[in-house]
């Protein structure tokens, strides 16, 4: 799917500073330091996505809502997990899911993740982005694909992740052809196992394709055995310094 281009134009006359999205860390319980350290000024992110439990969660959850109540005061904008499994789950499960996550935790937005991809896909996406947006008055939607989508996609969600792999997948890819006529600001990508040495090579593929939202990581998911976003890369303090101090939108 994917098209070799030459260096991307950018379609707007500002550049939006490169920025982290969270894909979202363990339970508040279990990564304390992750969820502390996400709060500190000068955190150069974009958003944080909440996973009570592959969700909101059955019932409020006081260490989730605490853990998201110290980013929302802190500025940064917090994002409600909804996994679509690949376009498997019912509209009614997902709404539903998103109700809580408004009523509960007060999130910003919603990230789908597991999004089709597909043409296929399109009218359900479409349908369930349009309620999200009623259910949460200026809601911030992220597509989860974790490659490039059908362009229709673009035209649905403030941003789309259009990689989500490990870095000796990364290193080698390329960005498709219709993602130039859309600004960086658009797009996002998440790497694992990225080693420290590398990571000022991933940033620079990252602005190459036009992505602004980022999450590099040294974790791997162990041949899918693990979560590799679920903790901190060990090099968090030198993304932050790379890219510099953020401003959460």
């Amino acid at each position: 799917m994917p098209h070799l281009t030459s260096r991307r134009q950018r379609t707007s006359g500002t550049e939006l500073r490169t920025g982290v999205g969270v894909p979202g860390y363990a339970h508040p319980l279990l990564a304390p330091t992750e969820w502390g350290a996400l709060a500190r000024p000068g955190a150069p992110l974009h958003w944080v996505v909440l996973n009570v439990a592959d969700g909101p969660g059955a019932r409020p959850d006081q260490h989730c809502l605490e853990a998201a109540g110290r980013l929302r005061n802190a500025g940064v904008r917090v994002l409600g997990h909804l996994s679509t499994r690949y376009g498997t789950r019912t509209f009614g499960e997902l709404i539903g899911d998103a109700h809580r996550f408004v009523d509960w935790y007060r999130v910003d937005g919603f990230l789908l993740d597991r999004c089709p991809a597909d043409h296929a896909g399109l009218s359900e996406v479409r349908r369930t982005v349009a309620t999200l947006r009623v259910i949460r008055d200026g809601a911030h939607i992220v597509l989860g694909h974790g490659i490039h989508p059908h362009p229709g996609y673009a035209d649905l969600a403030d941003q789309l992740v259009t990689f989500s792999g490990p870095w000796s997948d990364y290193r080698w890819s390329q960005v498709a052809e219709w993602t130039v006529d859309h600004a960086p600001e658009r797009f996002c990508h998440f790497v694992h196992g990225v080693p420290r040495p590398h990571l000022e090579e991933a940033l620079r593929i990252s602005r190459w394709q036009g992505a602004a939202t980022i999450y590099f990581t040294d974790r791997t998911d162990c041949g899918g055995r693990t979560d590799p976003w679920e903790t901190m890369p060990g090099y968090w303090d030198e993304i932050v310094s790379r890219i510099g101090t953020g401003v959460s939108e």
